[in-house]
């Protein structure tokens, strides 16, 4: 019997599926995802999905695509077995697998007539190519109750768990530029100033020096795109992002020049494990201009706040500051520089002394 016993559909046979069933006043489910470690949750929801409609057809990730999507340690299974698992499913009539991060060509290919989506996601928050697509071909989309209790994430991290509860500190950081904060962090971890591990680093600038630091200490560095505003976040990118940290089973979330601002789901899901380094001396000169700002009201010293983060910009619980003196004479990117030694100081300090549950 040959390795692979199950052959997946082609995105042109998919389509003759589609049109056989549109000939006929049917209707074709389409749902599409990773799906690299089936449990209980998976299975209801693709039960509910294939009851939209007379067919469904389950578009799987390829182990490439999973790779981008969610770091160097998945897939768990590979996309021949993942497919022919899913294939076994009485739900699912048909299986096509994707290379790209998103099924957007796949939909503009098949065009069915109901697109199907767990209750942890909104329509709002729908990728926003892959939701024109699905408008562009008239189709249905229908977002199905969320299984509690239930998820990959949670059945890996109860696999990988330390016997003893507790190891280092896992740490996500998000950067948007040069990424000095995250080189002090890798020095205090490698000099064991600090009992942690940088278990992931997102960037929401793909040629960051950042990234590239991130890649060089041999850190998954992942780009996620949030939109063409330097400020804000498209909502699909605010869950993509949750959803890295959550796969990475992050403890800490630390923002090291990251100039986007966070909103749910984010907020909620990492209450109080936020953190953010911010160049003055809180609640003193907010916002992004704070070390100009400093210097024009005529300050005779600034410094850093290493706080938490809430809805309210810059003005989360103050965990630890560092001053710094205003020379005179001294421009705004002088006066940064001198603070940026303090930052790198205070933030592995910070981190170091995190409250532990073990």
């Amino acid at each position: 019997m040959p390795e692979d016993v199950y052959q997946p559909m082609t995105p042109a046979e998919v389509r003759i599926l589609r049109d056989q069933l549109d000939a006929k006043g049917k209707k074709l489910v389409f749902t599409n995802g990773c799906f690299d470690l089936l449990h209980a949750g998976h299975v209801r929801y693709l039960n509910q999905a294939r009851a939209l409609g007379d067919a469904m057809v389950v578009a799987l990730n390829s182990d490439a695509s999973v790779r981008e999507l969610k770091g160097p340690s998945r897939p768990v299974n590979r996309e021949r077995d993942r497919a022919e698992v899913m294939a076994a499913l009485r739900a699912v009539d048909a299986v096509v697998i994707f290379g790209d991060m998103r099924a957007t060509a796949l939909i503009e290919a098949i065009r069915p007539h109901i697109y199907a989506k767990g209750g942890d996601y909104t329509v709002d928050s729908l990728n926003a190519d892959e939701l024109a697509a699905l408008k562009a071909a008239r189709s249905q989309i229908s977002i199905l109750p969320l299984v509690t209790g239930r998820s990959t994430t949670k059945t890996i991290e109860r696999m990988t768990k330390p016997a003893d509860g507790v190891g280092p500190l896992r740490l996500g950081v998000l950067g948007s530029g040069v990424g000095s904060n995250l080189k002090a962090i890798l020095k205090a971890i490698d000099e064991h100033e600090l009992d942690a591990e940088v278990v992931v680093a997102i960037s929401d600038e793909k040629d960051s020096t950042f990234l590239k630091t991130a890649k060089s200490a041999n850190v998954p560095a992942l780009f996620v795109d949030g939109g063409h505003n330097p400020r804000r976040f498209y909502e699909s990118a605010h869950k993509e992002i949750v959803e890295h940290l959550q796969r990475a089973h992050v403890e800490v979330v630390v923002l090291a020049g990251f100039m986007r601002i966070l909103k749910e789901p984010m907020l909620t899901t990492f209450a109080e494990r936020i953190v953010n380094v911010h160049p003055s001396l809180l609640p003193k000169f907010k916002g992004a201009r704070a070390v100009q700002d400093a210097i024009d009201e005529g300050e005779l010293e600034t410094g850093c706040t290493v706080h938490l983060v809430t809805a309210e910009i810059d003005n989360g619980r103050i965990l630890a500051q560092a001053k710094v003196p205003i020379l005179v004479g001294d421009s705004a990117e002088e006066l940064h520089q001198r603070i940026k030694v303090e930052e790198h100081k205070l933030l592995p300090k910070v981190l170091a002394q995190w409250p532990r549950k073990g």
